[in-house]
């Protein structure tokens, strides 16, 4: 099994973190989104998996280094692409062409899902989906009485399913798809400015390839800065992490379920429940609820629910929700 990760996106939604680290690698709980995306993945997945590629944009040699180490602990190879230009969902899992070889999963790196089902390799190919109120917001899929799926729609006025496309999909045969993908370009077929993932798969459709679906229980949404923070509540209640071992508390409550990471002091507070802080964090005086607060911050005085502070952060103030970027200060 080989999985295919698109994440060159600007995250654009997630600013200002996001201009100083990409959105996949923003932490949810404690791990980077795409980590915490390659683990489910994993858990879902029957086969070995051999190789991860990372599409990414101009990321720098940490992030990179960041990846490679993050394939390698679930025990596959990682591989670094790249895509220059933002020319769609379809261009951008061609930038990993050489990896769209025989079983392949492609997952796009701004969701996060729970499931309690394993993929079947024996089907062409699997579209995860969860079931939605209001459908007409996404793509999403109608199938036939024998459960394929015979259309798909772009954010449909009228009712047609409650089945929302949740941007992961299993392929059987990597190079058909790879095929077909190739066959956007060389017919330049463009959707909106774009080389679009969904173009592929009616094509593929039409010649016979049959897609079923897989519904997820939970499907997570780390687009923007409210939805990491919402998406954190959920990991923080299904996962309830341990508190790094070395963290200092003086005269403070924490209230579980939250992530503390290393070196973390915490005086005079009350921290949680829902709350993630990050290495080296200091929060000092301070109560702090559903909150995101990164690497090597501080906290002072701060009465903080529905925050994200970034990393080297200094917050000081007064209540309110807050959305501070790396290496900012508010005092």
């Amino acid at each position: 099994m080989k999985i295919i990760i698109p994440m060159a996106g600007m995250g654009k939604r997630m600013r200002p973190h996001t201009l100083t680290v990409p959105k996949p690698m923003i932490p949810v709980a404690g791990k980077p989104i795409v980590q915490r995306l390659v683990e489910g993945l994993s858990a879902v997945c029957d086969e070995k998996i051999d190789e991860i590629a990372f599409v990414i944009g101009d990321f720098g040699k940490d992030v990179e280094e960041s990846l490679i180490a993050m394939a390698e602990k679930a025990g596959a190879k990682g591989s670094i692409y790249y895509q220059e230009q933002p020319l769609g969902t379809a261009h951008a899992i061609l930038c990993a062409a050489p990896a769209l070889d025989g079983h392949v999963i492609v997952a796009f790196a701004d969701t996060l899902f729970y499931a309690d089902f394993r993929i079947n390799t024996r089907e062409d190919g699997i579209i995860w989906t969860s079931k939605i109120d209001d459908p007409s917001a996404f793509g999403v899929v109608e199938k036939d009485n024998e459960g394929i799926v015979k259309q798909f729609w772009e954010k449909p006025k009228e009712f047609v399913s409650d089945e929302a496309i949740i941007g992961i999909y299993y392929f059987r045969d990597g190079v058909y798809l790879r095929q077909e993908l190739q066959s956007l370009i060389d017919t330049n077929h463009i959707v909106n400015g774009e080389y679009q993932l969904t173009d592929a798969l009616t094509d593929m459709k039409d010649k016979g390839y049959k897609f079923k679906t897989a519904s997820v229980s939970h499907w997570l949404d780390c687009g923007n800065k409210d939805a990491t923070v919402a998406t954190n509540k959920v990991v923080l209640e299904m996962s309830k992490p341990e508190h790094a071992a070395d963290l200092k508390v003086e005269s403070s409550i924490i209230l579980d379920p939250s992530y503390i990471g290393k070196g973390v002091v915490i005086r005079n507070s009350v921290v949680g429940p829902f709350v993630s802080i990050g290495d080296h964090t200091v929060i000092e005086s301070s109560v702090i609820s559903n909150s995101i607060i990164m690497n090597n911050a501080r906290v002072i005085n701060g009465n903080l629910e529905g925050a994200m502070n970034g990393n080297y952060s200094v917050y000081e103030g007064k209540k309110e929700s807050v959305n501070l970027g790396d290496y900012s200060e508010v005092k």
